[in-house]
C-alpha cells in the first residue's frame, strides 16, 4: 500500500496479487458492499461457493490487500485493508524497478472479467440497449488530442469511476461493472514490402 493513500497499489507483489480475475472481482465486490462483507455475502454476489473464496482471501490478506475482521462470530468477515471508502486503486511505476509487468498481467485479467460481463448480459435478456437508460455498451475510440483534450478525458474518467464504485443504497440497486483502458499510440513504422511479394512471388 502507499502511504499517502491508505487504497492506493504500487507494491509489484500486490499489484501481481491482483492479476487473477479472481482477486479482481473479490476486492472489487468488497468496495460495492461498502469495503466489508462476510463470507456469504461475497460468495453470493460472485456466483461462487463459499469454500473456494478463502484460499484467495488468505492470499489478499497475507499480501496486505485485505484485512479479516476480529470476532467475526459465525461467518468471518473481511474489509479492504486502508480507511475511507474507495475501492483500490494502481499506482503505475514504469521504470527498470517498477511494476509494469505486473500491470500487464492485472490488465489482462482486467479485460476477462469485462468480456465475461459482458457476454454474460447478451445472454440476460432484460438489459437496456439503448437511451438514457443503457446499460451494456462496449466502444473503442482512435483520435487526436490536445492536451486540454487529455486533461479532460481523465476528469472525465476519474468522475466516471466514483460514479461506478458507489455502495449499494437508496434508489443505487442495479450492479453495475464499468472497466476501460486509455493509452497514447506511437506511428507504426509503414511495413516495408519484399521484392518478391512485390512481383507477387511472395504468399
Amino acid at each position: 500500500m502507499n502511504t499517502d493513500d491508505p487504497r492506493a497499489v504500487r507494491n509489484p507483489a500486490q499489484v501481481r496479487l491482483l492479476s487473477s480475475p479472481v482477486r479482481q472481482e473479490m476486492v472489487d465486490t468488497l468496495a460495492a458492499l461498502g469495503g466489508e462483507a462476510g463470507v456469504a455475502d461475497l460468495a453470493e454476489q460472485l456466483g461462487r461457493p463459499a469454500d473456494g473464496l478463502y484460499y484467495h482471501l488468505r492470499a489478499l490478506v497475507a499480501g496486505g490487500l485485505v484485512e479479516e475482521l476480529p470476532d467475526g462470530g459465525v461467518e468471518r468477515r473481511f474489509r479492504l485493508a486502508g480507511e475511507g471508502s474507495a475501492p483500490l486503486r494502481l499506482l503505475y511505476n514504469l521504470g527498470a524497478e517498477g511494476n509494469a509487468a505486473e500491470l500487464r498481467a492485472f490488465v489482462g485479467g482486467l479485460l476477462q472479467i469485462a468480456g465475461r460481463d459482458f457476454d454474460n448480459a447478451l445472454e440476460g435478456g432484460d438489459v437496456v440497449v439503448a437511451g438514457t437508460g443503457r446499460e451494456l455498451w462496449a466502444s473503442r475510440n482512435k483520435g487526436w488530442l490536445s492536451p486540454a483534450d487529455v486533461a479532460e478525458v481523465n476528469a472525465l474518467l476519474a468522475r466516471l469511476g466514483e460514479i461506478t464504485s458507489q455502495p449499494k443504497g437508496a434508489g443505487r440497486d442495479r450492479l453495475a461493472s464499468f472497466a476501460f483502458v486509455l493509452a497514447p499510440l506511437n506511428a507504426r513504422p509503414k511495413r516495408r514490402i519484399s521484392r518478391k511479394a512485390d512481383q507477387g512471388e511472395g504468399t
